[in-house]
């Protein structure tokens, strides 16, 4: 295939709110309440959210893209340092032109990826609110505003069943194809019941009536792995898909199959090269330990069968991955981005899947799959609805981007840039 002919959807992207998003969306009787941006207290030169007595800034991992690597780190970051797509909708789409990218999801940052920061909060009516007004802009203006470029992905109250339940049915009603959840509840905060509880399960109904797919992006769970005392951001960065392989683990062993046969789980973020070997350990598993008299898989579908039907795993760069493609079963490893985060390949993103899908031999057919096919399917999307294919593809996005500065660039020039702007 020539690069310029692929079609590239990725299944994770994030981006930190603008500015403005809660002035727009929250409302308007509790808007002396709202989520404000205020000096970062741990840097008074940037910005940071204050909601409910607490503050939480962005960190510049968060917010790495066309830095220099040296400038690369968890200080606080302003709007000012950042690259304006990483938070202006405008120039995020130039930026996935740039690169080739048709469309992406969006997960929250001040939020948490999974609304987990807004669930720490002592007052839910508050987070509700302001966990409606964060999908009222993801899920309904962005897609609304940029046709065919994101797929609508949205976060739920997921500490209160019924109230999830009503936030599933509101944002099918938007066009939501996802929502994204805690990958291990139980290891968020003080603890939420795990998906074995019977917690999830009006949860997991509402999703299935409404083919919404459950994303379980890495991050709430490092908790669970015991690191020594002195470890440091490398544990965490290179540690981060042993999590995926326990949220995994937690979904097939919970139950939730049996009730919900057609529940589906997209792995976000956690890579692909754990699944392999976890596939061959459940499937000794069930004949092995049978004494355990576990029933935890649909009747007459084994470990893979589930993991073919009911989950779709994440592909950065990975070429371990790409080999096992046939035990994983080629339909299941989508492509993401990670834009703006440290793991991202953009914007050389089809050059550096490419240079991986020539070594692994991938056919036309299997590239087709993990950089759109797949997802497409699997999020019940329709990729070529507002793009006709043959403006979809990388050359004929990375055409009209021509213009789109993608050379490193340093926080000191983009806050010069952004005071320039805004003088």
């Amino acid at each position: 295939m020539n690069i310029d002919d692929m079609v590239m959807v990725s299944i994770d992207d994030h981006v930190v709110e603008p500015a403005d998003l809660f002035e727009k969306h929250f409302p308007k009787s509790l808007m002396d309440q709202a989520p404000k941006l205020t000096a970062n207290p741990r840097n008074p030169e940037v910005q940071a959210w204050q909601f409910q007595g607490t503050v939480v800034g962005s960190s510049g991992l968060n917010a790495v893209v066309s830095w220099p690597k040296e400038e690369w780190g968890m200080d606080p970051t302003g709007y000012a340092e950042m690259r304006p797509g990483v938070y202006d909708m405008n120039q995020r789409v130039r930026d996935m032109d740039a690169n080739g990218t048709l469309a992406a999801t969006l997960f929250a940052t001040f939020p948490g990826f999974a609304g987990t920061h807004l669930a720490t909060l002592p007052d839910k009516k508050l987070s509700l609110a302001a966990l409606k007004a964060f999908n009222d802009w993801v899920v309904g203006e962005v897609p609304g505003t940029h046709p065919g470029r994101f797929i609508p992905l949205g976060i739920i109250p997921f500490y209160d069943a019924d109230e999830s339940v009503k936030e599933i049915h509101r944002l099918a009603a938007m066009g939501c194809r996802s929502i994204s959840i805690p990958e291990t509840p139980y290891g968020v905060g003080d603890g939420y019941p795990d998906f074995k509880s019977g917690h999830w399960d009006p949860i997991f109904k509402a999703c299935v009536e409404h083919n919404i797919v459950v994303s379980l992006h890495i991050g709430g769970g490092m908790g669970l792995v015991k690191r020594p005392e002195a470890f440091n951001l490398d544990d965490m960065l290179v540690l981060t898909p042993l999590i995926s392989t326990i949220a995994a683990t937690d979904m097939m062993l919970s139950g939730a199959f049996q009730k919900f046969p057609d529940l589906k789980v997209a792995m976000s973020e956690g890579g692909v090269g754990w699944v392999a070997p976890w596939l061959d350990r459940l499937e000794r598993h069930i004949v092995n330990q049978s004494w355990t008299g576990a029933s935890f898989l649909p009747k007459g579908m084994s470990p893979t069968d589930v993991w073919k039907k009911n989950f779709l795993a994440c592909y950065i760069t990975e070429p371990s991955g790409l080999n096992n493609r046939e035990r994983l079963g080629i339909d299941t490893i989508a492509w993401e981005c990670d834009y703006p985060h440290s793991d991202s390949t953009w914007p050389r993103s089809p050059e550096v899947l490419m240079e991986e899908f020539v070594a692994a031999e991938l056919t036309d057919e299997e590239i087709d799959k993990v950089t759109f096919e797949n997802a497409a399917r699997f999020f019940g999307w329709d990729p070529f609805e507002h793009t006709p294919r043959e403006q979809a593809t990388v050359g004929a996005l990375r055409a009209r981007a021509k213009d789109v500065d993608v050379s490193e660039t340093s926080k000191e020039e983009y806050r010069r840039r952004y005071e320039l702007a805004h003088s």
